[in-house]
């Protein structure tokens, strides 16, 4: 069961979408259950910008037929606060966790980042580098390009030089989470390859909205207007995308969306996926990632 992953060795390829399992959350809830039995061979924390942010205003969620639209707008700390409150408690409960399936591994600590130019990632990039907590680093390329409107990710020769602009600031794996959200997701792929990429990660969320219930027609329900859909809705979508990066670049992939059993997850590897990602699922069963993991 175990894998290797850009130099991290892993119990198990089943590890957690960015900002679908808050860790520290669950210690307070699970004690220390959590550790003995931790759902993820790797754990991604939620996205960290520069300064803090309270997210978008509320309603945040809205439940779909075969899934859920979320528009909670990247809470966090920033970097700052990042490092001095949550990256102790994410390092001490990692080093102390034991995954249940496969051998005896570690549990590596991914910080995932997202900036809204190069700039803005290479600072959050240089800082988790110097940090030995921190295994690996996930950029999110999905924040708007200011003068385009469009996801920074969406561009195959923007992202390129982004990923090359940041590549130069660590040693650490760098792993390019890819947005769903454009024409051509494996030339971003291949741009993300070519600035230096060590692996790339998806799918996100795809983009939605919900209208408010009646009597109040015509309304948008979420607080921040539109949001992403991600659950069951989106797994056909997750693996067509996986398996046209998967064909396309030499570099490990991490497939995810939609994902709620073994033989979900055993569809993304078929396709090409080293690792796959449990997001929504998480929220129904908090050991989904066990139970997926001891399936497969």
């Amino acid at each position: 069961m175990s894998v290797e992953f850009c130099g991290l060795t892993l119990a198990h390829p089943i590890v957690n979408g960015s900002g679908t399992f808050d860790a520290i959350a669950a210690r307070r809830v699970f004690g220390e259950e959590l550790l003995e039995q931790f759902p993820f061979s790797a754990y991604v924390s939620k996205t960290i910008t520069l300064e803090p942010r309270a997210g978008n205003p509320p309603p945040r969620l809205w439940e779909t037929p075969a899934g859920l639209i979320n528009s909670i707008g990247l809470p966090n700390k920033g970097l700052d606060g990042y490092l001095r409150e949550d990256l102790p408690q994410l390092a001490q409960l990692t080093a102390a966790a034991c995954t249940p399936v496969g051998e005896a591994c570690s549990v590596p600590l991914i910080t995932n980042v997202m900036g809204a130019t190069a700039d803005e990632l290479a600072r959050l990039v240089e800082a988790c580098d110097a940090r030995a907590e921190i295994a690996a680093i996930e950029l999110n390329v999905s924040c708007p390009n200011v003068k385009t409107g469009l996801d920074i990710g969406a561009d195959p020769g923007q992202l390129e030089q982004v990923v090359s602009a940041v590549r130069g600031r660590t040693a650490k794996p760098l792993i390019v989470k890819l947005t769903p959200n454009t024409a051509d997701v494996p030339a971003c792929a291949r741009g993300a390859e070519h600035g230096g990429a060590d692996a790339v990660s998806l799918i996100n969320t795809l983009r939605a909205t919900a209208l408010a219930p009646a009597g109040a027609r015509g309304s948008r329900w979420l607080g921040g207007g539109t949001g992403g859909q991600s659950g069951p809705a989106i797994r056909a979508v997750a693996l067509a995308q996986v398996a046209a990066v998967a064909a396309q670049v030499a570099l490990p992939v991490i497939g995810m969306g939609g994902v709620q059993s073994a033989a979900h997850a055993r569809e993304l590897i078929d396709v090409g996926a080293t690792l796959v990602a449990v997001g929504t699922e998480s929220f129904r069963d908090p050991a989904a990632g066990i139970r997926i993991a001891q399936g497969l």
